[in-house]
């Protein structure tokens, strides 16, 4: 079997796909060269990485509404929550306070602001692990284009204002390439990927980048390609196609150049061979966890749960014997967050505590609980951090059924090597047309930007500060490049 290896080069024909792709392909191809360069030189400049560690990115797609799932339950700003969200407020009785540990009887939870903090009445596994110092909170976090405030936002002006802000493909593409105000060409995943994967993965059996959802911005590099993998493992090509003698066979051999002198169809048959070798070796590899048995603690039979089992099969299969890796980023992905209507249970009788986001957030609480627990069995807890991350967050006034476009969102980090049960950046004021406010409708400005809050786990996945300029370009316009969630590499 051929170990996996990625185009070391951008070809001609998918530097245009990419470019095309954005809209504007011009200026695009411009970024692509400059990219090319920043990465060149980083590589360079990367020092050796060591030990194993992996970064896992939950996206909840649609755009969560953080307002009802990180909730400040002191008495003048729950107060002000249950005035302004009107039919969205949750009851104070309903809702889990945050302990700072996982007794019952201790403390209450208290930020640098004065907040007694609590979530989601479905979200009891995440609740635990906050008390247990295992999940941290980042608040209020978007996809700023520089520190901004409600005049600077107001005055419209490019400077401050990502494009299309309230548009659900913009923003996925924002968050997850980090430059709002720059065409997106490479995600900030993938030039993590593209800087450390040599120093950290020489001999890798499979790519740094795997996509348990598909093809995403995140994850796009321009040197480590990103493997997609199934929730049932590696698709490979079945039967005897590549030898038989069956019409499929020959017309398989004629599609891949078997047998002929054309360079473009031999090259193109070298890729196929090495996808369903690095298939093969991806499956061969994960056997041993085939069994759900396997796990101590059962994953939710949910799409979001046995996405994140395959992960954490493919994490067990990363020794030197089989995919012989040290770095590896991963993705996937929960869908249904876009909640104009249903987002709360209106029939047969109201109760803000049920509807969509209810069954969403209890699957996000229960698939990272079972994740963590997998990754203590497997003995990498402090290896292994995740991170959720949305397109935005929602309106903090109902639209009478749900809520609407916002900006600023709240999110988990969670891991062993987290300073979990503590709380990271600001809440913002619950003032309608207030200082944090877009407009009149609580689409709330992010205190803190997306840049900051990848850079910090960038820096404790081995990225060194030097480089971070090359994933990061608009990282120095904020006051801080660590926001301190991480543990100490």
């Amino acid at each position: 079997m051929k170990p996996y290896s990625s185009p070391n080069i951008l070809t001609r024909r998918s530097f245009l796909s990419r470019a095309a792709y954005t809209g504007v392909a011009a200026s695009a191809a411009a970024h692509t060269i400059r990219d090319l360069r920043l990465i060149s030189t980083a590589m360079a400049a990367q020092g050796p990485v060591s030990g194993y560690k992996a970064l896992v990115c939950l996206f909840m797609a649609g755009g969560n509404d953080a307002n009802n799932m990180v909730i400040p339950t002191d008495t003048s700003t729950f107060e002000r929550y249950t005035a302004i969200r009107g039919n969205m407020a949750i009851p104070l009785s309903s809702l889990l306070r945050l302990r700072t540990g996982s007794s019952g009887g201790s403390p209450e939870y208290q930020d640098s602001d004065g907040h007694t903090l609590a979530l989601h009445p479905a979200m009891t596994k995440l609740q635990t692990l906050f008390g247990e110092d295992k999940l941290a909170i980042v608040k209020n976090v978007g996809t700023l284009v520089r520190p901004t405030t409600r005049a600077q936002y107001l005055a419209n002006s490019r400077f401050y204002r990502p494009p299309q802000l309230f548009s659900h493909s913009d923003q996925v593409t924002q968050w997850q390439t980090s430059v709002p105000d720059q065409p997106p060409v490479t995600g900030w995943g993938g030039r993590v990927a593209d800087i450390i994967n040599s120093v950290a993965n020489p001999n890798g059996n499979i790519s740094m980048s795997v996509s348990l959802n598909g093809a995403n911005t995140l994850q796009i590099g321009n040197v480590v390609s990103q493997y997609h993998v199934s929730t049932a493992g590696a698709v490979t090509l079945s039967g005897d196609l590549m030898t038989g003698t069956g019409a499929r066979a020959r017309v398989m051999r004629d599609i891949l150049g078997l047998g002929h002198s054309n360079l473009q169809r031999t090259a193109y048959a070298k890729v196929v061979e090495g996808a369903i070798a690095t298939g093969e070796l991806l499956n061969t590899a994960i056997v041993d966890t085939t069994n759900d048995n396997f796990w101590t603690t059962a994953f939710p039979t949910s799409t979001l749960g046995q996405q994140m089992k395959m992960i954490a099969r493919l994490i067990q299969a990363r020794g030197a014997t089989k995919f012989n890796m040290n770095r590896q980023i991963f993705y996937c992905q929960i869908g249904g967050f876009d909640t104009h209507a249903g987002q709360v249970q209106f029939t047969p009788s109201f109760d803000a505590t049920l509807g969509t986001q209810r069954n969403l957030l209890n699957d996000v609480s229960e698939c990272m609980f079972a994740f963590q627990k997998a990754m203590e069995q497997l003995g990498v807890a402090n290896d292994v951090t995740t991170f959720t991350a949305s397109d935005f967050a929602r309106t903090f006034i109902s639209n009478s059924q749900g809520t609407d476009h916002a900006w600023g969102s709240h999110h988990f980090v969670m891991g062993g090597a987290v300073n979990g049960g503590e709380t990271y950046g600001s809440m913002p004021t619950f003032a309608l047309s207030g200082p944090d406010d877009t407009a009149s409708n609580g689409g709330w400005i992010p205190t803190t930007a997306v840049d900051q809050h990848a850079a910090t786990l960038a820096n404790w996945f081995g990225v060194d500060s030097s480089e971070m300029p090359n994933i990061f370009p608009n990282l120095s316009r904020f006051n801080s490049s660590n926001l301190g969630f991480m543990k100490p590499a």
